[in-house]
């Protein structure tokens, strides 16, 4: 019977539920109340979204109305075929520091495709059951390169903040730098202002509007802070073009002229690559455009994975609600296929968009369905005034964005309380994607997330030395590795060790070099694995290489206690058959007693010249090894 040398449940995708929220959600019964809650708060984070899509699209480097096209349709889509209640999904802060260099390197057309081919990952990975597998990668990855993130937004909005004259703006940290400082004699007061009006509104309103009477409660609610302080720092601009002799504000129809404006209708049919390229000419389709591609998408699809999964779990402590991962992987897989086609680019689930819904009442993804239809209703009303909105109030929207993403207080903390080897992932995370780019962050994060976890498994796993009645002094070398001693009588020269962990690739020759200490004063060996959960290949290999040496000491070897995985592998792997010397028991006591049954003489203990096998031989057929092997035979065919 064929077995996997690592635990089967892991990595056994389980059956994909296709818009799994959805259908749980209505499956339950759904009234009229839930239907005016989640339209409330649909409507809600709509008046978040706008704004926010708006300023995401405009910091990837495109224009304002792919941020829209985003919400509307991966948005729908997402919250339609996902496999998260409440969660919220579009344009978010996190893919800039990934879009932006795309943009700058393939323009439009190419960010359409890679979103494309990124959407397609997502779904092979739902189908490929990747959705638990995303939760393992630890919290220190994600928080040095989502700080990381924070950092190369805060500094790429900092031009437009300050109302800065800075031609074509640099993809790397250190030039922009170089650039905003260059540039700094630039600076526009009355964007400025507008700016500061624009933080400080986003960062007061929530504090005044919990101050607001009893019966203005819901108008706290229903009015967000972007809302107020873009609608306030739009008035104001527009008092300064009108009353200020020589002020003006620079605005999206400034950035952005109308023929590539906010339209005023509907997202189209197109196909990804019929956008332009970065020279503003048609996108020239080939498999090497692809493949220059496929990094990128590769990086998109990891983090847009690691970040809605991230965005989900959250909403679930909120909610007290599970969500479907690989439902969710196959929604946002959906999301970003379909986007490109209708003028989209990257969508993932927004955390704080996730937490405005649940907040405003949202508990459906019919709430999420809601959000989408508003943010089309919207564009196609007030795209017009839309294009007014100053940039130094969208520079102050993102860089507390920003702020709120990089979480300082707790990096801080983080930093100055956590394990060095987790400061170490952190920082790493943190400066490739502030000094590279977040292809290179999310592939490191990777990289040293399985560094991390290999490292700490082979921590736990040990060999240690049993004392027993019949271990010598000399046997004692390393007294800080012994095991309580236990009242089990081994015959004289006989050696006990007790093996503790998983026996896997980052582990098992740490175990296995302990036992390169025992010599011709031993006759035999037991290796208690009792402890030991599952051993992979290179274990296996570990295992062969020390059976080996013992042979060459002509000493009998002792299998005790296998669990059914590692087991299963042995047999599987010959190591059983392949060696005379060895012998597999259920217990403790049984190979004790197959030991004294086989336990040599005074004279031949100190020749030693009676081979393994043969002392193996000795023992009552019940416990001789092939009487074990054709026992597990059996058991495997039985399983």
């Amino acid at each position: 019977m064929s077995t996997p040398l690592l635990p089967k449940t892991l990595f056994q995708a389980p059956k994909l539920r296709i818009a799994a929220a959805l259908r749980d959600s209505l499956s339950k019964g759904y009234g009229r109340k839930a239907l005016r809650a989640d339209v409330l708060a649909g409507v809600v984070v709509g008046i978040v979204a706008l704004p926010l899509s708006m300023a995401l699209a405009i910091a990837s480097g495109v224009p304002p109305q792919h941020g829209l096209f985003t919400a509307i349709i991966a948005g729908g889509l997402i919250a339609t075929f996902g496999g998260s209640r409440t969660q919220i999904s579009g344009p978010t802060a996190a893919f800039i520091a990934i879009l932006a260099p795309i943009t700058a390197e393939f323009g439009l057309g190419g960010l359409m495709v890679a979103t494309m081919m990124a959407g397609i990952l997502l779904i092979l990975m739902a189908y490929g059951g990747m959705g638990r597998l995303i939760g393992f990668i630890p919290y220190p990855v994600t928080m040095g390169f989502t700080a990381g993130i924070g950092l190369v937004i805060a500094t790429s909005q900092v031009k437009d903040f300050l109302g800065l004259s800075v031609g074509a703006f640099p993809s790397h940290f250190i030039e922009q730098l170089g650039v905003l400082i260059g540039s700094s004699s630039t600076l526009r007061p009355y964007d400025l202002g507008i700016g500061l009006l624009t933080l400080g509104l986003l960062v007061l309103w929530p504090r005044l509007s919990r101050r607001l009477p009893t019966r203005l409660e819901t108008l706290g609610r229903v009015l967000p802070a972007p809302l107020v302080a873009l609608s306030v720092a739009a008035l104001a601009a527009y008092a300064l073009d009108h009353l200020v002799s020589g002020a003006h504000v620079v605005n999206l129809l400034d950035k952005f002229p109308m023929q590539h404006g906010i339209p005023q209708a509907a997202p189209h049919f197109a196909v990804p690559w019929s956008f332009p390229d970065a020279s503003g000419q048609p996108l020239v389709f080939s498999i090497r455009l692809l493949n220059d591609l496929l990094r990128p998408a590769i990086a998109i699809a990891m983090l847009g994975a690691i970040e809605s999964l991230l965005s989900a779990t959250i909403a679930d402590g909120l909610t007290s609600t599970r969500h479907d991962p690989d439902a969710e992987l196959f929604g946002q897989g959906l999301g970003n296929l379909a986007a490109p086609f209708f003028g989209g680019i990257a969508a993932t689930g927004a955390i704080a968009r996730t937490g405005t819904n649940i907040r405003a009442g949202g508990r459906t993804p019919v709430a999420g369905i809601v959000h989408s239809v508003f943010v089309l209703l919207a564009m196609l009303a007030f795209s017009p005034l839309l294009n007014h909105l100053p940039m130094a109030s969208m520079a102050a929207l993102l860089l507390l964005v920003a702020w709120n993403m990089a979480e300082l207080p707790h990096v801080v903390h983080t930093i100055r309380h956590a394990p060095r080897s987790d400061v170490t992932v952190l920082l790493v995370c943190f400066g490739a994607t502030v000094l590279f780019d977040m292809v290179i962050a999310v592939v490191a994060g990777v990289l040293l997330a399985c560094l991390l976890f290999m490292k700490r498994m082979a921590d736990v796993s040990e060999i240690r030395l049993v004392p027993s009645a019949g271990a010598s002094p000399a046997d004692l070398h390393n007294p800080e590795r012994l095991l309580p001693e236990r009242p089990r009588e081994m015959p004289r020269g006989v050696i006990h060790y007790d093996v503790g962990g998983p026996l896997f690739f980052g582990a098992a020759q740490k175990a296995m070099d302990e036992l390169s200490t025992i010599d011709a004063r031993h006759w035999a060996v037991v290796l208690d694995l009792e402890d030991v959960p599952a051993i992979d290949a290179t274990g296996l290999v570990s295992l062969g290489s020390t059976l080996k040496h013992l042979a060459r000491h002509n000493t009998v070897v002792v299998f005790s206690g296998l669990r059914p995985q590692p087991r299963h592998a042995l047999e599987r792997s010959g190591l059983l058959h392949d060696w005379g010397h060895v012998a597999l028991c259920d217990s403790i006591a049984e190979a004790t007693a197959l030991l004294h049954d086989c336990a040599p003489s005074d004279a031949e203990l100190s020749g030693r010249l009676t081979p393994a096998s043969d002392l193996l031989a000795r023992g009552t057929p019940a416990r001789g090894v092939a009487h074990v092997v054709d026992r597990l035979r059996d058991r495997g065919e039985e399983g």
